[in-house]
């Protein structure tokens, strides 16, 4: 494959990306305007909605004003007062991640790598720009700079993790961080790379056990669910584009869940709080899958905290057998420090990406507190890694005396 071809590759697979993720939106509500309305609304509205709800999906910020009518359908106070959007419906955040990868991928295979990852990112840019700015409506404005710098940078991501995988498996050799990192002192080396893997694992078995948490929440409240939805009056189209709106909320339910597990919980709205040992709801919008909430704090919750100590012991447990061959007592307390540290830095972050305001008033402050939920899960995960590893290190004790005896 020459340059101009590689370059023209490269374009189409940046502007696939977009189409995929705007399309999902774009076609329900599409067949919304043709059957339920019957074309008399002009379809330039729905490409706007479509288009917001995508770059919603990336952290785009988006300045709203909502007519009474709209306002009083959604349960939102004070219609015509201007807000801002700034919650991010983290589902297509991920569907643009592990499209860039797909991307990466193909692009790495090609003979200019580097051409087409610029083409690819120039491209994509250019593209978001221009359908931020065929969004701009004085009812919702999109911020023009965040529209092209922010899916950018999620596509970039994905795109790089596709590049690198992809020539680490052509050139069958390590990623260079973890060659930089095997330059250091061995057991600095060896700390290190135990407190990655075991706060990662940590982490991931929190966040798994929270989308465990979260679908059986859903399926213990399907009546309250379908209520919801039959109180909306939305017709068959209607309720398939409110579904698509909730998959892409998914990942922030997730994660609400998660920190609900660690301790700290979340807020649906300013004086809220969703947590194991209280449970304080305002007015809440009428959002179906939110009628998952408990409505007051459920008799045994605290029981969910349980979730990041069992985490980190079992991680703590698991690695402490390879730990101790390399590492000495007192040098695994460092490396239990290290799993609390990267255990709640991630989900910290991930607590992050999910708060913001969703609407008016109350409703912006929705999420939970990113600096709350990584502190108290560093905190859990750290001294349950340190429970774990240690244990682990008398077991192998008490085997050894066994069999010496």
């Amino acid at each position: 494959m020459n340059r101009q071809l590689t370059a023209l590759f490269a374009a189409l697979e940046a502007i696939l990306v977009i189409a995929i993720g705007v399309a999902i939106p774009l076609v329900p509500l599409t067949l919304l305007w043709g059957i339920q309305y019957g074309l008399a609304i002009d379809w330039a509205v729905f490409w706007r909605v479509a288009v917001d709800t995508w770059l919603l999906g990336h952290g785009v910020d988006i300045a709203m004003t909502l007519d009474p009518v709209t306002a009083a359908q959604l349960g939102l106070p004070t219609a015509g007062a201007p807000f801002t959007l700034t919650i991010a419906l983290l589902g297509f955040a991920l569907l643009t991640v592990l499209l860039g990868v797909r991307a990466g991928r193909r692009v790495a295979e090609t003979r200019f790598r580097i051409l087409g990852e610029l083409v690819s990112l120039t491209t994509f840019a250019l593209v978001s720009f221009t359908v931020t700015f065929t969004a701009q409506h004085p009812d919702a404005t999109p911020s023009l700079v965040q529209g092209t710098l922010l899916p950018t940078l999620v596509f970039a991501v994905g795109l790089a993790i596709g590049v690198r995988r992809t020539r680490n498996l052509q050139d069958n050799r390590g990623s260079s961080i973890r060659d930089w990192i095997n330059d250091w002192p061995t057991t600095v080396r060896d700390v290190v790379m135990t407190a990655l893997r075991g706060g990662a694992a940590a982490a991931a078995t929190v966040f798994t056990l929270a989308a465990v948490l979260t679908a059986a929440a859903i399926l213990m409240s399907y009546a309250r669910i379908i209520t919801l939805y039959e109180s909306l009056h939305t017709e068959v189209l209607g309720g398939v584009t409110i579904t698509l709106a909730q998959l892409a909320l998914l990942p922030n339910l997730v994660i609400y869940t998660a920190s609900w597990l660690v301790g700290p919980g979340f807020a649906l709205g300013t004086g809220s709080t969703v947590s194991p040992l209280a449970t304080q709801l305002g007015p809440v919008p009428a959002i179906p899958v939110l009628g998952a909430l408990p409505p007051e704090a459920l008799a045994f919750g605290f029981v969910g905290l349980l979730v990041p100590a069992v985490a980190g012991f079992l991680v703590g447990a698991i690695l402490g057998p390879g730990a101790r061959r390399k590492l000495e007592a007192r040098e695994l307390a460092f490396v239990a420090i290290g799993i609390g540290l990267v255990g709640g830095v991630i989900l910290g972050l991930l607590a992050w990406a999910s708060t913001g305001a969703a609407g008016p008033g109350r409703l912006q402050d929705v999420g939970p507190n990113p600096f709350a939920v990584g502190g108290w899960a560093a905190l859990e995960l750290g001294l349950a890694a340190m429970a774990g590893l240690f244990a682990s290190l008398k077991r192998s004790s008490a085997k050894v005396d066994v069999l010496q005896g």
